[in-house]
């Protein structure tokens, strides 16, 4: 990147009226939030084998808006009965080899 692309950056945050130093600790606490959600709500679409969400939260970048919904709305690990694991299929873990 060229030198008047990063300084137009570093006044991003007086014109929007905060500090500097304020404005990249803001978009680090976004950056975390949205990582965060983003990982949790991927492992739990892949570990419930629901293939058309996980493609959905990887590809739509929300700020954690639609991995806050599937989280809370559509995720389906509901059964008591389900052992997490790595080997698990979508059958249970009977159908998987055993080690």
């Amino acid at each position: 990147m060229n030198a008047a692309v990063l300084s137009a950056f570093g006044n991003v945050g007086t014109t929007l009226g905060i500090g500097g130093g304020l404005f990249w600790v803001l978009i680090g606490i976004i950056a975390l939030w949205t990582i965060t959600l983003k990982g949790f709500a991927l492992w739990h679409a892949a570990r419930n084998y629901q293939h058309y969400w996980f493609v959905a939260l990887l590809v739509i970048n929300t700020f954690g808006l639609l991995e806050l919904v599937y989280l809370i709305r559509f995720r389906s690990d509901k059964d008591e009965n389900r052992t997490p694991s790595l080997f698990n299929t979508p059958e249970g873990p009977e159908s998987s080899a055993s080690a």
